[in-house]
């Protein structure tokens, strides 16, 4: 005798794209508590301590133009420096950056040297570099640029972070978060 399927028998639902997420909801819960975990571990013992780096260790470093040319810090030695940490996915280094070309262009390369330390790839930089029409020189330091600006003061590692030193060397400032323009105009003239 043939069965006869009344419809009675109970099947598996249809998978949506909606069920699906809900279903690797704990595997992706999972990674994220992992990655979370790492970061925590590499960042509280295998990174510098913030700010443990001498003020002199900015001119021992040399990273990567847009271009792909080596450029040291110590060719600023001697002159105003205003050194920004940023990110072309960072909203407030996008905001602060066009008042950072404008006092280069005002102010001339000889009363203040302004140098970019992207957190990012080289192609990204490149891109928002032209977008701002940037006029002083960007280096590329990907995402250990982080790491560097920790040592530097950057307990945080947030951007933008920006340090202005004096001709000697010396940090005077280090700003997280936005440089208001006239804070920096006043921290540049008390060093003339």
């Amino acid at each position: 005798m043939d069965e006869v399927n009344t419809g009675s028998a109970r099947s598996e639902p249809a998978l949506t794209p909606q069920s699906r997420a809900w279903r690797r909801l704990p595997w992706l819960l999972f990674a994220a508590v992992a990655l979370g975990a790492g970061a925590y571990v590499g960042h509280r013992w295998l990174a510098p301590t913030p700010g443990t780096l001498p003020d002199a260790a900015i001119f021992g470093v040399t990273l990567p133009d847009l271009d792909g040319k080596p450029v040291s810090l110590a060719t600023y030695r001697g002159k105003p420096l205003v050194l920004n940490f940023w990110a072309s996915w960072c909203g407030p280094c996008r905001e602060e950056m066009p008042a950072f070309v404008r006092m280069q262009s005002e102010l001339g390369p000889n009363a203040v040297q302004f140098v970019g330390i992207g957190v990012d790839s080289a192609d990204k930089l490149r891109d928002f570099a032209a977008t701002v029409h940037l006029n002083y020189p960007a280096l590329v330091g990907g995402y250990g640029a982080l790491e560097l600006s920790r040592g530097l003061g950057n307990d945080a590692m947030a951007l933008p972070f920006t340090l202005v030193v004096n001709r000697d060397g010396a940090v005077v400032h280090r700003e997280l978060g936005p440089l208001a323009p006239d804070k920096l105009r006043n921290l540049l003239a008390q060093m003339h």
